[in-house]
């Protein structure tokens, strides 16, 4: 599949590699077809991803996995809804939540509320709002620039 992307420039991604979220993002219904672009020279692709939107080139999340932030992250997650995605196992799940990076970097926030989980095997893909008492805003930009300075980097 191929995209001209705002922040990339054109983009051919295998079909194999589109993510498929059959409800779209959350206020998104429409798009449906994402590729998961990130930095492969970086351990892990880096720290923040882009889910980039193969429907409409403008369209980018930046998302990164909650787990970096939140060792602990384990929301609770109904069953019957991940169901379309296919059988989910601890080696194929994917869980990535988006990102918010406002002009002050201070206020940089992941949402742990609203999860995007991804069956890698399908790859297909929801974004789900828990149950659990999590928040939309979870302040991140002192905690990577802590881990950022001990690393030394």
């Amino acid at each position: 599949m191929r995209a001209e992307t705002r922040l990339f420039g054109e983009i051919d991604i295998p079909d194999e590699k589109v993510i498929i979220l059959e409800n779209g993002m959350i206020g998104f219904p429409e798009m449906q077809h994402f590729a998961l672009i990130f930095d492969a020279e970086k351990e892990n692709g880096g720290k923040i991803k882009w889910l980039q939107s193969m429907d409409e080139p403008t369209m980018a999340f930046p998302v990164m996995d909650p787990t970096i932030i939140k060792k602990d992250y384990h929301p609770s997650i109904n069953d019957e809804i991940l169901k379309p995605l296919g059988e989910l196992s601890d080696d194929n799940v994917f869980v990535l939540s988006t990102v918010t990076v406002p002009k002050q970097l201070e206020n940089m926030s992941i949402n742990l509320k609203a999860p995007i989980i991804i069956n890698s095997d399908t790859m297909k893909g929801a974004q789900i709002i828990v149950d659990d008492d999590l928040p939309v805003k979870y302040m991140i930009y002192d905690l990577l620039k802590n881990r950022k300075e001990k690393a030394g980097e």
